[in-house]
């Protein structure tokens, strides 16, 4: 076994061109850090073999990761490609290559974050000014994202310190040292209210996701961001500002929505909802339907034509579908309540006919009071919706029917949430009608077991 000591990448590559030029299989070498190491007694000499301009600069990537294998990782890789297999760096299922490529990706993130997160605080006193910011990055990242930051804020004197290593721009030149401790960076400055106050007025309660924002926005970060410290207290507030904003939004139904959980007096005032201008054009509104206390509540996107004229929900070609697929799925529509996302048809006129129009977001959001004191007031255990604008008014607009149909999910106006397809896509699906019609039924029995579940449960 050879030791093959390595302290950065320019290190590493010579070392393993020389080792390639010997033969010597990765098997036979453990690489190390290289501190207190002797060099390895090779011939300073070039391999004959040529390596692909892809994998030096994935080398030179995969060099700043923090996991020790990398060195073992990046020769074997490369001693393969150097013996017979070329295109190794595009066979993505491979295990070595799928580790450097998860190694990338790491440090790709890592990058993101240090942009997003370095925060630079004024020296007190400094003649002439200086700014420091102290970040913990994941890798060993500094020495490569210096001249971003030197050109990104070239007109100021700064010092990024992190544990690892320094990095400091005089308005000329970049230069390094080493890592420093948390207790070297300055502590708040001016800067800080300013960040903050910014942070408040851009953040949105209605789209905060608390798992998301901490992916983006790992925790262990937050000490060194000075926005962060005011999260907590956003997050607290959020329910009752996004009450606000619905109310002060100047397209909203909730001012025209009674506080009430009686189903028959929200029926009485929904006609006079001007909430939005779809009334102007629609034949009346077109409320949900079915028992008020029924376990199960099926959202699609609007009323089609027919149900416009005739003011009832799911009564039109793909109301009549859906019926069949629930008798043969074995859910009994006279139990279950039905209603739509948006409680007025939009369409297109084209001659004496009117074609449906797919609504806007905001059209979904100003009628999302109705569709949640619908809720309110049936209290359902199982909540289906029934198409992409359904599932992305009560789930988000992340949500993706096609990757997560048939799935089930814990909801605030009900126990679990399912969505699948709306009986209008089957229509439209012509020649895969059949086929679609087969995957609808099957999302069904799964919601018909699920209900069976939810019963004896209850």
């Amino acid at each position: 076994m050879r030791s093959a000591p390595v302290t950065d990448f320019e290190s590493w590559r010579v070392t393993a061109r020389n080792l390639l030029a010997e033969s010597i299989p990765p098997a036979e070498v453990k690489w190390s850090a290289g501190l207190f190491d002797e060099p390895l007694n090779l011939p300073q000499r070039s391999s004959s073999s040529r390596v692909p301009k892809d994998f030096l600069e994935l080398a030179k990537t995969v060099a700043m990761h923090r996991d020790e294998r990398r060195w073992d990782l990046l020769y074997r890789v490369l001693y393969r490609i150097a013996h017979g297999e070329r295109n190794l760096l595009k066979i993505d299922i491979d295990d070595d290559v799928r580790e450097l490529n998860l190694m990338a990706k790491a440090l790709a993130r890592d990058m993101h974050k240090m942009k997003a997160f370095v925060r630079f605080r004024r020296v007190e006193g400094s003649n002439p000014e200086q700014f420091i910011a102290w970040h913990k990055p994941d890798h060993y990242i500094v020495e490569a994202l210096a001249p971003w930051f030197a050109a990104r804020f070239g007109a100021m004197r700064w010092s990024i310190l992190t544990p690892d290593r320094s990095a400091h721009w005089d308005l000329e030149t970049l230069t390094f040292g080493p890592g420093v401790p948390r207790s070297e960076a300055p502590g708040e400055d001016t800067l800080e209210d300013l960040w903050r106050d910014y942070y408040a007025s851009v953040f949105n309660p209605a789209r905060v996701k608390v798992k998301a924002m901490k992916a983006e926005m790992p925790v262990r970060h937050w000490a060194t961001l000075p926005e962060a410290q005011i999260i907590p207290s956003l997050l607290a507030n959020a329910e009752g500002r996004v009450t606000d904003m619905a109310k002060n939004q100047a397209t909203s139904a909730a001012p025209f929505v009674p506080a009430t959980h009686a189903l028959d007096q929200l029926r009485k005032a929904a006609p006079g909802c001007r909430g939005c201008d779809l009334y102007q054009h629609a034949t009346q509104v077109v409320f949900g339907e079915g028992p008020s206390d029924s376990k199960v509540v099926m959202v699609g996107e609007q009323p089609g034509d027919e149900e416009d004229v005739k003011g009832h929900p799911f009564i039109g070609p793909a109301g009549r579908l859906l019926s069949k697929a629930m008798h043969e799925s074995g859910l009994d529509r006279e139990k279950i309540y039905v209603t739509n996302a948006v409680k007025h048809f939009k369409f297109i006129e084209r001659g004496k006919r009117r074609i449906h129009a797919k609504p806007t977001g905001i059209e979904i959001s100003a009628c999302r009071p109705w569709l949640e004191a619908e809720l309110a007031a049936i209290e359902p255990e199982l909540l289906v919706c029934l198409g992409a604008t359904a599932a992305q008014s009560l789930m988000g607009r992340d949500f993706r029917v096609t990757t997560d149909r048939g799935k089930f999910f814990p909801h605030r106006w009900a126990k679990e949430i399912v969505a699948t397809i709306h009986p209008s896509a089957i229509l439209r699906a012509q020649e895969r009608t059949e086929i679609e019609y087969e995957l609808f039924v099957k999302d069904l029995r799964l919601i018909a077991a699920k209900v069976a579940e939810l019963s004896k449960a209850s």
